[in-house]
């Protein structure tokens, strides 16, 4: 028996009420991939009665979604900053958290032509922002997954932004030169045994961008002691980080003489960024 649109989408959202905070947004989201429409569409025309294989195949996904699956990879893009991306299992899920960090690069630097390096782009999302808001800024974008990186150059040629090279290795191993002018990461910063990497989206991420030693710290202290030895005298590093790391990243940064070190909280009030410039002395 075939039901309508809104009759499917009430089913939809009951049952993924026990594993969704946005089950009635989930389901939307995965019956407008399958019935190539937006989400306004659904409002429009409740009564609409999709034919047997799309109700099929949208079973086969809410199936999926009902065992966790996040809906990015069921649809296989994400949304970030306005673009369109591409993402799969070797990538980690754009969150909107991130924006934050490509507003404060926007507002903090209006100069012409920065250099930039984003390291550990995974699908680009940081890189391919700034591209999209700065033609004129040279950015480079590393990876030490091949095929994160293969993901993140598709989402490139797709949204046809040119003024980014990528490169493939361990952060900042494929860069050449030492003279960029904003190093950005997004790190893993996860403890390996935390409790949420056994609960919802992130069981289906690879370990690699999200784990990153005891205390979740290890790629961070990397790269604060390393990025003044690829930033120009004025250069600054910036980071995304978990909530509850604020002080200790913070400690990092002075302990390594960074200057006019600041921290921002994300969309909910949670710090979650931390950026300073090179310090003087190195």
């Amino acid at each position: 028996m075939n039901f309508c649109i809104e009759e499917i989408l009430k089913s939809a959202e009951r049952q993924l009420a026990l594993c969704s905070d946005s089950p009635r947004l989930d389901a939307e989201i995965l019956l407008a991939f399958i019935l190539k429409k937006n989400r306004s569409y659904f409002h429009a025309f409740p009564e609409v009665v999709p034919d047997d294989a799309d109700q099929q195949q949208f079973e086969r996904l809410l199936s999926q979604r009902l065992e966790g699956h996040p809906i990015a990879h069921l649809t296989g893009s994400r949304e970030f900053w306005s673009l369109d991306l591409t993402v799969n299992h070797h990538t980690l899920i754009p969150r909107p958290d991130t924006e934050l960090l490509i507003e404060f690069v926007l507002q903090q630097f209006t100069q012409q032509a920065l250099k930039v390096a984003d390291l550990g782009t995974g699908s680009g999302a940081i890189a391919l922002a700034l591209a999209s808001e700065k033609p004129d800024w040279e950015i480079t974008a590393t990876d030490q997954s091949d095929a994160a990186l293969k993901v993140a150059q598709a989402n490139a040629k797709k949204l046809e932004l040119n003024n980014v090279r990528f490169h493939q290795g361990s952060w900042f191993q494929p860069l050449t030169e030492n003279n960029y002018d904003l190093i950005i990461s997004n790190p893993p910063y996860i403890p390996a045994n935390d409790p949420h990497l056994t609960r919802g989206d992130v069981r289906f991420e690879p370990d690699s961008a999200l784990v990153s030693g005891k205390d979740g710290l290890d790629d961070i202290r990397q790269l604060i002691t390393i990025a003044p030895d690829y930033l120009t005298n004025n250069g600054w590093l910036i980071l995304e980080h978990g909530y509850d790391q604020k002080q200790e990243i913070k400690a990092l940064f002075e302990a390594a003489s960074y200057q006019q070190i600041i921290q921002k909280d994300d969309y909910a009030g949670n710090p979650r960024m931390t950026a300073g410039q090179k310090p003087k002395k190195h």
